[in-house]
């Protein structure tokens, strides 16, 4: 069954660590983003790690090779288990940042695709990160099967997951948990249904309830 990622996308260390508090029976895999990062760093990735789970750092990387590979020494040494960059930042930049790595941590997720954005399904930009050696691309909507006939090797973290009947917020490119699981992703990005919900634990089961309806 695909894994559950929380994202913390709030704009307080407190918030976030109340939620973390509140999750952690139910998921063990949580999203440190752009906005949270901004106001509090490395505090964010220790507070979460310091709980006993995983980091997911988005911060989709898009720079030269040199500092490219920089950002991800730097996420190794905060101890995250996985770090995003954008595709498009080319091949270069990308082998440099899959080459920055010892012992092949922290896992690098090339970014295709927004989920707010449409058309397109990504396969130019997850062939080069196919090349490059990262060990898997964002994928949403149409793309995560194409993505996933293309490229078998690549593992898919699949955000824009909605439960069934659930708001699209600004999502364009939306999947429930089980349409995600059958076109192939291996992970599930959820934010705000799990946040938000009255009851976020229950919420966080009954979203890894329907990802297991496959």
């Amino acid at each position: 069954m695909a894994e559950l990622i929380v994202a913390l996308d709030f704009p307080s260390l407190s918030r976030a660590a109340e939620m973390v508090d509140t999750l952690r029976k139910e998921v063990s895999f949580f999203k440190v983003g752009l906005e949270l990062f901004t106001r509090c760093g490395p505090d964010a990735v220790k507070m979460v790690r310091d709980r006993g789970c995983d980091v997911f750092l988005d911060l989709k990387i898009h720079d030269i090779p040199n500092t490219a590979a920089g950002a991800v020494r730097s996420a190794a040494n905060l101890g995250c288990r996985s770090l995003t960059i954008h595709a498009a930042s080319g091949r270069e930049a990308l082998k440099a940042a899959a080459g920055a790595r010892e012992s092949g941590a922290p896992l690098l997720w090339g970014v295709t695709l927004l989920s707010s954005i449409d058309g397109g399904d990504g396969s130019e930009l997850a062939a080069l990160a196919f090349e490059a050696g990262l060990d898997g691309v964002i994928a949403s909507g149409e793309g995560v099967v194409s993505v996933k006939k293309s490229f078998p090797r690549l593992q898919i973290i699949t955000p824009g997951i909605r439960p069934r009947g659930g708001d699209a917020d600004d999502q364009k490119r939306v999947l429930t948990p089980a349409q995600a699981v059958r076109a192939g992703a291996d992970f599930l990005v959820v934010g705000r249904p799990v946040t938000r919900a009255g009851d976020p634990a229950a919420a966080a089961a009954l979203i890894k309830e329907e990802a297991s309806r496959i």
